[in-house]
């Protein structure tokens, strides 16, 4: 399959490292940028095309085409791929409202496309193998869990950190993406919703070059705490800041009568996985999957084979877009000080292995 990636900023050679050189069933035919040289410049690192995103759009041998723009283009650009009639998968998060989220999943299911959406590291051998725990029994009835993500924010590193602090920005669009879908993926569907937020600044100064010194407006929440609860009855704890230096508290825990689970950062692929069975000391456990390093683009992959095989793939629209309630419900709940029931109710994604990728 002809693929072509529109957005050559920061992710994108995190996906070209793997899609140009890993898959045999996948041709990067083009990359293009609103910027011709930061195009020009990508296309020459891994040696493929550029070229202009509408002349992208209007190839007719381009079948499926990447979204990797920042979050407020995610859902006019992906209409666009779709309007086109070509196959889409677009960086987290799907859409910065639910609005969008949902038309799209219905344009492409009404058109007969598959649409994707990143996060694919609950793909990786690290999630993939607390999933075949959790589904063996190891830590009995699970009845609880927490995730925590706690960092300053990313105007100390990232070249053009301004739509962190928009409207499609903030830690819970940010990152909430990459531990709500390990969480759908571990434990099922979410039900419901509460949470409060909090903003410690009303302005930040970038640190990073090229822009270093320029002060930039906060318009989201950066702090959130929430609680869900999932279709399943069990409940979950949920801190995603840009507003503290860190802590000790693990990425993500699972509770059961059994015992305990830490699952590692689901912003990567891998390990490590760590268990305790009831009084006993935590025990690692060994990953079974091929897919433990940095994979962006694993979830194109599974997608193109899925279609291939005329299966479901697993990093979809339908997934993203209920993350996607998830995180406007949380807000939704901090603005009105109420509980929140979600509407989607998409299915739990089959487990992982990778092994029809890599035979």
């Amino acid at each position: 399959m002809k693929i072509g990636i529109i957005g050559c900023g920061s992710i994108s050679g995190a996906y070209l490292k793997r899609l140009t050189g890993e898959f045999s069933f996948l041709e990067v035919a083009a990359c293009a940028d609103l910027d011709a040289d930061r195009a020009r410049s990508r296309a020459e690192e891994y040696g493929i095309p550029a070229a202009a995103p509408d002349d992208l759009l209007a190839d007719p041998n381009m079948e499926l085409v990447i979204n990797l723009t920042p979050p407020a283009a995610h859902a006019p650009l992906c209409r666009r791929i779709l309007e086109a009639g070509r196959h889409a998968y677009v960086e987290k998060p799907l859409a910065t409202t639910l609005e969008d989220g949902r038309e799209l999943v219905e344009l492409a299911s009404g058109r007969g496309l598959r649409l994707g959406c990143a996060p694919d590291t609950f793909l990786g051998g690290g999630c993939q193998t607390c999933r075949r725990l959790i589904d063996q029994g190891a830590v009995g009835k699970v009845v609880g869990a927490a995730a925590f993500m706690l960092c300053p924010g990313h105007e100390s590193w990232h070249p053009s950190p301004e739509f962190y602090y928009q409207i499609g920005g903030g830690p819970l669009f940010d990152m909430g993406p990459y531990y709500l879908t390990a969480l759908v993926n571990l434990l099922g569907p979410v039900k419901a919703v509460a949470a409060m937020t909090s903003r410690a600044f009303e302005t930040r100064t970038i640190g990073s070059e090229p822009k270093r010194g320029a002060v930039m407006r906060v318009e989201v929440p950066t702090h959130y705490a929430g609680t869900m609860q999932f279709e399943t009855g069990v409940l979950a704890t949920v801190v995603m800041s840009f507003d503290s230096w860190g802590g000790e508290l693990p990425f993500i825990e699972v509770y059961g009568t059994e015992g305990t689970l830490s699952v590692p950062n689901p912003n990567i692929f891998g390990g490590p996985v760590r268990l305790r069975r009831g009084r006993a000391e935590w025990e690692e456990i060994p990953l079974d999957s091929p897919f433990t390093e940095n994979w962006r683009g694993l979830g194109v992959a599974e997608l193109v084979d899925a279609l291939a095989s005329g299966r479901p793939h697993r990093a979809s629209g339908e997934l993203a877009c209920h993350v996607l309630e998830i995180m406007t419900s949380f807000g939704l709940s901090a603005e009105r000080r109420v509980f929140v029931e979600l509407q989607s109710r998409p299915p739990r994604p089959e487990p992982f292995d990778g092994k029809s990728l890599r035979s």
